[in-house]
Formats: C-alpha cells, structure tokens, sequence
C-alpha cells in the first residue's frame, strides 16, 4: 500500500491493522543476547546509515534477542540498569515490536516479548510502504506515568532523549549486524495509538524498521 492510499485511509479513519498469522504465542522467549563479538564501535559508526529496502525474510531468533537488548535491554543486573539512560531510572519508554505474528510489548528483566494485540498493526506504523513488508517495526512509546517526579512541561523532552538514545543502539547494532534499519516520526497517531490500544497517559515518540538487507537484482 502506498503513502497516499494510506493517507486517504488515515482521513476516513479506515487504516486498519491486518489479521495476525495463525498460532502466535502469547509469549515469546528469547535466547539470552550475545555479548560477545561483533563489530568494533568505532567500524559501527562508520557504517551508520538509514536505508529503506528490506528483505520480508523474518530476522534470525538470536538477531532479534541481541536487538532487543542492544535497545532497551539489561546489562547490569545488580542495579537493573539498562542500555540506554533514562532520568532518575524511571525508563518511561517502552518498546513495542509489530511483526506479522501480532504487536508485543519488550519487556527487558524476563527478556522476553509478551503480545499485547492480536493484529498485524505494520502497516498502520508509517506511512511509507515500506513498513507493511519489512519483517518487524519498533514502536517507541512514553508512559508518562512513570515521570511522576518530573514537571509535567518537561516530560517529553526526557522521553525523547530516552527514545533517541535507543534508536542510536539499533542503529549501531544493525551496523554491525549488517542489518538494514531506519527511524521514523511520519505516522498517523490516531490510528496507530487505536490499534495499540494505548492507554490516555501513553505518547506516541518514534517508529524504527529493521530487517535484512534487500539482495540487489543482478541484470
């Protein structure tokens, strides 16, 4: 479906998510992540780019445990710390994971995804044609309930920093994966805040897709 459908879509309230595949787990556990090998982070910054060609071909389980956990996950369990910072350890930003098996919610101390909806909502993740095809789109979303300690006014800002400084792991953890992968803010808010059923005190931040790289056509 292209952008402009979508958008046309948008306006009669009619983009819609599509049926889920049949038998998805309610839980999906992961392999713990690899912390070991990879490329050298200076090499990963080097070959930091967006791209938007991806293969449909669903990602590998251990790429998708070490993706999960380069964005969000637990690298120091004594405290509960976690890749990214967040302000006062509050970790307001949550991170879903739209794949064809549904919508599920990454949550980092089982290290595991928990389905929250029983739709394919990828298509309702952006507006670029892409992401109805790519195999998986991150959705990242602030839950301003757990800023109780910061001013209202400055909230987003918190999480925005949080969000971006997860979509940068990604980034870095494609780099090195030789993963294609490209952030987005270009979304119809309502329609995707519907379909994920989000709650009044939950906001919408950013969008990321991630997939393998798109073999090019030989002539």
């Amino acid at each position: 479906m292209n952008s402009l459908t979508k958008m046309a879509l948008g306006l009669i309230g009619q983009l819609k998510p599509l049926p889920a595949l049949e038998g998805a787990s309610t839980l999906l556990h992961l392999p713990a992540p690899s912390l070991s090998g990879g490329m050298p982070l200076i090499a990963a910054l080097a070959s930091r780019q967006s791209r938007r060609e991806f293969a449909p071909e669903p990602l590998a389980e251990q790429q998708l445990s070490d993706l999960l956990w380069a964005a969000a996950g637990i690298n120091r369990h004594e405290l509960g710390g976690r890749t990214v910072p967040s302000a006062m350890n509050s970790q307001e930003v949550l991170l879903y994971v739209a794949m064809p098996q549904g919508l599920f919610l990454y949550e980092p101390l089982p290290h595991h995804l928990r389905l929250i909806v029983a739709s394919d909502v990828r298509r309702v993740t952006g507006q670029q044609d892409f992401v109805d095809t790519a195999p998986l789109d991150l959705v990242f979303v602030a839950d301003h309930s757990r800023l109780g300690l910061v001013p209202a006014a400055q909230r987003e800002a918190y999480a925005y920093v949080m969000a971006g400084a997860m979509a940068q792991n990604v980034y870095l953890y494609c780099a090195s994966e030789g993963l294609a992968t490209v952030i987005r803010a270009w979304f119809d808010r309502d329609a995707l805040s519907q379909a994920m059923g989000l709650q009044a005190d939950h906001q919408l931040l950013l969008s990321q897709t991630v997939g393998g790289m798109k073999a090019e056509s030989s002539a």
